[in-house]
């Protein structure tokens, strides 16, 4: 049977760039440039950290001058897209075709999924980011007063906007995307591939080269920054608990241990290696839940948690609007800087997805994963953010003078509660697994786009690009010095800026990929 134009090219892209030497399978322009780009920010911030930690401040400024509302605008129409597609007859059409089998179990699935997409965030700033909103740390929402009981409802209704569906609708619609193009249409399974249906063969030239670039260099800034606030996190934990130094060099030990333990990881796959350690993840941090509302005032957080039911849904509006906002600092500082953290996440999480998701429906995907991850966000937001509120509101420990250091946050509300050095070892415990597990399944992801969609890859490719991330972060630290933090948010703002304009240009290729397949099948 005659090869199709449109998969000539394909199987002609697959092969022509691709490199297959030194026991390597690489697709030579994407990991080349990816590569020499990312390791030549990391020796010129390691060479000049003043001049880096100045010109990643200065970028992050211009994008936040400029470009606020095209990120506030963006995160708000992804995820109008999202309920459109959850609505539209569309949504019915399963990734692999309507006789595909599921690959994993709904509560493997779900867990990978999370595990990947906010299990250090969560950890950091589930203590950290209420507490700052009401005690006026960094400005605070819709100018509300601080210290008041108004103060507390937004605090928690702000958080899980931050965390809630908006950021799981700039995942999804990547995961979607790339699942259907990749099981559906038979391309390769990389971000280029989602543009097939509005750019044709030009897929597989440089534009779609510099397609895939853009998404590995924002994915890796992305997860860096992750990285980078679960160091901080670690060490301000070990010095709290055992007087460990919590300087750059303890932050910095702690990346490159990790590393080594994800290299390992990264060698035992898919199955051995983020399945297993995404179902400790879940349990281990559903026994921290429980034990900090069994341990904690138990009454007023079952309470508090339909009162933030109601408050997100209260506040999603006025908090999505950029116009005239009289918080237009808190706004820049938090909710821009998080939409800029999700879209560099996304195509390391939106692919992750899409590659354990096959069985699974366009509808099915997109509630699944806008519904359970937001559920979990209110429930560990009420259950650590109202525990923190509640201490503070009474001038009980630390956290009653507001935040000091948002990395030792929750480790000074787990002082105030019993068995406090045990709930303590057991968050450092889970920032250990969700650090090794966000690290691995990144590897995993930028080794398939740089390997031109390819799944089984040689394992030292996965583990350079285990190696890279922390490199990353090592450098973000260090050229961020006493200001690592917004060294580490300006890297990642500056990287997302050029991707947002990719996903939503996505959105549109995916609409119409979908048509034509929904008019093709029922031909």
């Amino acid at each position: 049977m005659p090869i199709s134009p449109e998969h000539y090219e394909i199987n002609h892209y697959i092969g022509q760039d691709n490199i297959k030497r030194y026991g390597l399978d690489i697709h030579a322009p994407v990991f080349t440039v990816s590569a020499v780009l990312i390791l030549l920010f990391v020796i010129v911030t390691l060479l000049n950290p003043e001049l880096a930690n100045q010109s990643l401040s200065a970028s992050k400024a211009w994008c936040l001058e400029h470009f606020d509302w095209f990120f506030m605008g963006a995160a708000n129409a992804i995820l109008l897209f999202c309920l459109f597609l959850i609505l539209s007859p569309v949504g019915k059409i399963r990734l692999g075709g309507q006789d595909s089998d599921k690959d994993f179990s709904t509560t493997s699935w779900l867990a990978m999924l999370f595990a990947a997409g906010v299990g250090i965030g969560l950890m950091f700033w589930g203590v950290a980011e209420p507490v700052a909103y009401y005690s006026n740390w960094a400005g605070t929402p819709l100018s509300v007063t601080p210290n008041t009981p108004e103060a507390a409802d937004l605090a928690i209704a702000a958080t899980v906007y931050h965390w809630g569906l908006h950021a799981w609708a700039v995942y999804i619609v990547i995961a979607a995307s790339l699942g259907f193009f990749y099981y559906n249409k038979g391309l390769p399974l990389t971000i280029r591939s989602a543009f097939y249906p509005l750019i044709g063969n030009r897929c597989w030239g440089w534009m779609g080269h510099t397609i895939d670039i853009i998404a590995v260099v924002a994915t890796l800034f992305g997860l860096a920054t992750s990285l980078g606030l679960g160091a901080t996190q670690a060490a301000s934990g070990l010095h709290y608990l055992f007087g460990v130094s919590e300087g750059l060099n303890t932050q910095i030990l702690f990346i490159i241990t990790i590393m080594i333990i994800t290299t390992v990881s990264v060698m035992r796959g898919l199955e051995g290696g983020i399945k297993l350690l995404s179902n400790i993840n879940m349990f281990f941090a559903a026994l921290l839940l429980c034990f900090v509302f069994f341990a904690g005032p138990s009454l007023q957080l079952a309470s508090a948690l339909a009162s933030n039911v109601v408050n997100y849904a209260q506040y999603l509006l006025p908090l999505s609007n950029w116009v005239d906002r009289s918080d237009e600092t808190w706004m820049h500082a938090w909710t821009v800087f998080y939409w800029a953290w999700w879209i560099s996440w996304s195509p390391f999480v939106g692919m992750f997805v899409a590659r354990i998701s096959r069985g699974r429906t366009i509808r099915e995907l997109l509630i699944a994963a806008l519904c359970v991850p937001t559920v979990i966000a209110l429930l560990w937001f009420t259950v650590f953010g109202n525990s923190a509120l509640l201490q503070a509101e009474a001038g009980v420990g630390e956290l009653a003078n507001g935040i000091s250091s948002a990395s030792l946050a929750m480790f000074q509300m787990l002082e105030n509660l019993p068995l406090t050095n045990l709930a303590s070892g057991l968050g450092i415990l889970l920032l250990l697994i969700f650090f090794i597990t966000s690290a691995d399944s990144g590897a995993l992801v930028i080794d398939t786009i740089t390997a031109g969609g390819k799944l089984n890859t040689p394992i030292p490719q996965r583990v350079f690009w285990a190696i890279i991330q922390g490199m990353i972060a090592c450098a973000l630290l260090y050229g961020g010095g006493a200001t690592a933090l917004n060294a580490l948010q300006a890297g990642t703002i500056t990287a997302a800026l050029p991707f947002t304009l990719v996903i939503l240009i996505m959105c549109m290729s995916l609409y119409k990929g979908l048509i034509d397949y929904n008019k093709t099948v029922h031909l």
